[in-house]
């Protein structure tokens, strides 16, 4: 049997009806070029208004160089990076982040759940202080998290207050950002510039768009420049509008909450069904729109045979990471849920 819809990443999902019909829309009749038109306007003061502040907007190709970009602003090349050991700027970007920086270390830092705690950022800054050691720079958060919880209004705030004691900016990587202001029920500036943040990563994609992701600067004294960053560094797009438009589609009536809301759903739902089965030990607390689970015996492997596409040892080797998307139905865990039952 084969399925139309998978477990395996939110990035396999398609376009959104929102985002779709806005491209559609900004297709319709000629447009100024490299982001000089109505739509990316549009789309930004739109971005703004969702932050309730006059932010500096950025829209690049996807998550790598919205983070790599964003942090070679936050730092100089002698600095360094403190995220957690399983941030995406340390395991899935290829080096990335230390390239556009031109050389910025990425120091890591343990955190049960998948989360950084203000003690171990404070001891790696104090740890030294001398000038062969590379000098912390900036702070990585990411919201929300590689293992799917969600780090609350306060703890961004203490870990921010961290941050400013010890001279660094805070970047965040928010490629599920809309899931963790879904799950907290906060304005989105609660959990941004409101608790300290300077600079966020906002993603499109894994909420619905094509492509696409909106590096916002609630610090506008580091976005200086930012736009020759992106130009050199590839991400100057001539046909700008069918980045920014989706967006647009997407804010107007609050689609990517909505989105958001549903994939969180449906992980509360596909948690739900696991949980009772024999053997199966879900991982970490299901916060947003991802389940980690250890499957009994050889029954991951039968599920991937059924058809069933989702990833194992993106964490640990025994762990599956079971990802929902905008379009997944109740239908879909369900169906899930039984063929696991079966073979169980």
């Amino acid at each position: 049997m084969s399925h139309t819809r998978h477990f395996a990443s939110d990035n396999y999902s398609g376009v959104c009806p929102e985002a779709w019909a806005a491209m559609a829309e900004a297709n319709r009749d000629h447009e100024v070029s490299y982001g000089d038109d109505h739509w990316t306007q549009r789309a930004s003061d739109a971005l703004r208004a969702v932050f309730e502040t006059d932010c500096e907007v950025f829209f690049v190709f996807n998550g790598t160089s919205a983070n790599s970009l964003s942090l070679a602003s936050l730092c100089q090349s002698y600095h360094s990076v403190l995220c957690h050991d399983l941030a995406h700027i340390e395991t899935a970007e290829c080096g990335a982040p230390e390239f556009f920086s031109n050389g910025s270390k990425i120091l890591t830092l343990p955190g049960d759940n998948g989360k950084v705690r203000p003690d171990t950022v404070e001891n790696a800054v104090r740890r030294r202080s001398d000038i062969h050691y590379p000098k912390p720079g900036a702070l990585s958060l990411t919201q929300v998290t590689e293992v799917g919880t969600v780090y609350t209004p306060a703890e961004i705030a203490a870990l921010t207050e961290t941050a400013r004691q010890c001279g660094l900016r805070v970047h965040m990587d928010g490629a599920r950002f809309a899931n963790a202001v879904a799950t907290l029920g906060v304005a989105p500036a609660d959990i941004t510039w409101r608790a300290g943040v300077d600079v966020l990563c906002f993603g499109g994609s894994k909420n619905g768009m094509a492509l696409g992701e909106a590096v916002v600067f609630f610090n506008r004294d580091l976005a200086r420049d930012f736009d020759y960053r992106c130009k050199q560094g590839g991400q100057l797009a001539s046909k700008m509008r069918f980045l920014s438009a989706p967006w647009l589609g997407m804010l107007k009536d609050g689609a990517w909450l909505r989105h958001a809301r549903h994939t969180n759903a449906m992980a509360q739902r596909l948690a739900a069904g696991l949980r009772p089965i024999p053997g199966v030990a879900i991982s970490y607390p299901v916060q947003s729109n991802s389940v980690f689970a250890r499957l009994p015996g050889t029954t991951g492997r039968q599920m991937n045979d059924l058809g069933w596409k989702f990833y194992t040892g993106v964490i640990t080797p025994d762990e599956s990471r079971l990802m929902c998307s905008w379009d997944t139905t109740p239908e879909d865990v369900d169906q899930f849920v039984a063929d696991l039952k079966r073979l169980v």
